[in-house]
């Protein structure tokens, strides 16, 4: 099978390797980084990308896809000058797990649902990094990234090896136990106790996202930004009036918080 517009596509990657190397080569900038100085920038980049997908903006999306594109093509140049690896290296190795984890298609494998295409998928992951040391399906979940995200990906790589629950009224029921265990923690005082409790809470709230489709971080992430904005017009409204939060009363600021439903829901 031939991709489409396969002359344009190689044509683009091609003018931006060669970018890359005239930069590499001119610039006192680019000339000067290393993959470590690059790493909290990629990560800003990716950021940036989620972002964009969150507030659905396909110009915006594109754009820091160009820029995620460019610290890939960034690392591969700086590989390539250290005699690591380099852009072909990077992209046979992708091409070539792609293969491996897709027995469906380019092996006999039969499957029928994305569910057990995603089994297959950890199952042969597991034994891959298990012949380099790995021994956890859950030693791929990055050390680093941040707790929220963190949770739903352990809880779907464990769904992915079979440890899922039956149905969303289970995981609810979860939630509920979770929640009154934190209450009996909180009426302990005991500080350490609570914040176990808390965490399994938040924990089993995860849960029952995936179960109702929703994406946790995404989802608070929206309300950070609804409370934002309707913070931010309080704010205003109370500017319009001549006054300032800080001199409100509680039950003036809480009817200002109402007006702003109306705006923001």
């Amino acid at each position: 099978m031939r991709p489409k517009n396969i002359e344009a596509k190689l044509t683009a990657f091609e003018r931006i390797l060669t970018i890359m190397d005239e930069l590499r080569e001119k610039c006192p900038w680019d000339r000067k980084q290393t993959i470590e100085s690059l790493r909290l920038l990629t990560i800003e980049e990716v950021f940036e990308l989620a972002d964009a997908i969150t507030e659905a903006d396909e110009g915006h999306i594109a754009e820091e896809l160009g820029d995620v594109l460019l610290h890939i093509i960034f690392y591969a140049k700086i590989g390539e000058e250290k005699e690591s690896f380099d852009i072909v290296s990077i992209i046979d190795q992708l091409s070539a797990k792609l293969i491996r984890r897709h027995p469906h298609i380019y092996g006999d494998v039969d499957v029928d649902t994305a569910d057990e295409v995603a089994m297959n998928w950890e199952a042969i992951k597991l034994k891959e990094k298990g012949k380099a040391g790995r021994k956890s399906a859950l030693e791929g979940v990055p050390r680093s990234l941040p707790a929220l995200p963190k949770a739903f990906r352990i809880q779907q790589k464990a769904k992915k090896l079979g440890f899922e629950w039956e149905n969303k009224e289970q995981v609810w029921e979860k939630v509920q136990e979770e929640i009154a265990e934190l209450q009996a923690a909180k009426e302990t005082g005991n500080q350490e106790e609570i914040e176990k409790e808390f965490g399994d809470v938040l924990f089993s709230m995860v849960n029952y996202a995936r179960f109702l489709d929703v994406d946790p971080e995404l989802a608070l992430d929206r309300t950070n930004k609804k409370f934002i904005n309707r913070f931010q017009l309080m704010e205003k409204m109370a500017e319009e009036k001549g006054e300032s939060l800080v001199e409100m009363g509680l039950w003036e600021m809480d009817a200002l918080w109402k007006e702003t439903k109306k705006e923001f829901k």
